[in-house]
């Protein structure tokens, strides 16, 4: 992709505290800038969970992208988030990856096809294979995205049935989340072939339709104990959606 694509987008996202998935690692192996991930050119936030956009985001860098990502099962795998399409808004950007005050879960869902590198991305059935919020020392999963320089981790799952998914990483950022349809979430979906595996099986949801604008963990206020401490007055938080599949 050429630098003046980049430039453009860049220029677009100035003034946001927002974030786009655009990278795949797995097992420590980058898969390249772009490469198998379906990355939207406008790291704006989907806030409306009825917006059929849930799936999969919306207004794809052109080309889109029809490579397909090996990933053996049980494998760690990252998808890296940064400020704009290339990392950094220029030198010194305090809100890359994201805002710190982005504070929210990281999830990850699977929906089976059977060619991930032209499937659509409407009327599919995901199911949950990760998730991380809300930990006993009040630190969420986008915190720990940003702790490691934008890289949103997990583990395939080793009992998922082998062959071809699209994989849809998620961070849903819950600042402004006190009022109904503030909730920010960001979301990019990669092409991946699963190889190994198994035969496990794990509810399903539809996107739109798996999260309510009113769900308890959508529509909250993460600021509800002490002023200025986003832990959800330290009460546990409930991450929206299915159970993560178990193996």
């Amino acid at each position: 992709m050429k630098y003046s694509i980049f430039a453009t987008l860049a220029l677009a996202a100035l003034g946001q505290a927002h974030c786009i998935a655009q990278r795949i690692s797995v097992n420590g192996q980058d898969q390249g800038q772009l490469n198998g991930i379906r990355v939207p050119s406008s790291n704006n936030p989907i806030q409306n969970v009825q917006d059929s956009a849930m799936a999969c985001n919306k207004g794809f860098v052109n080309p889109v992208s029809t490579n397909v990502i090996n990933i053996p099962a049980g494998a760690r795998v990252g998808a890296w988030w940064q400020h704009v399409i290339g990392g950094p808004q220029g030198p010194n950007d305090r809100d890359n990856p994201i805002a710190a005050s982005h504070k929210g879960p990281a999830i990850v869902y699977l929906a089976k096809v059977s060619n991930a590198g032209t499937a659509g991305t409407s009327g599919l059935q995901w199911f949950k294979i990760a998730e991380d919020g809300l930990d006993g020392s009040g630190q969420w999963g986008v915190d720990r995205m940003i702790q490691n320089n934008g890289w949103q981790y997990f583990t395939m799952p080793s009992c998922v049935a082998p062959g071809q998914y699209l994989m849809r990483v998620e961070l849903i950022a819950l600042h402004s989340a006190y009022t109904q349809g503030q909730a920010q979430f960001y979301i990019a979906c990669a092409n991946i072939n699963v190889t190994g595996g198994g035969s496990g099986s794990a509810p399903t949801v539809s996107f739109p339709g798996a999260y309510q604008a009113n769900d308890p963990g959508i529509m909250l206020n993460i600021y509800s104990g002490t002023p200025g401490v986003p832990n959800n007055g330290g009460k546990p938080y409930k991450i929206p959606g299915p159970a993560v599949m178990q193996c």
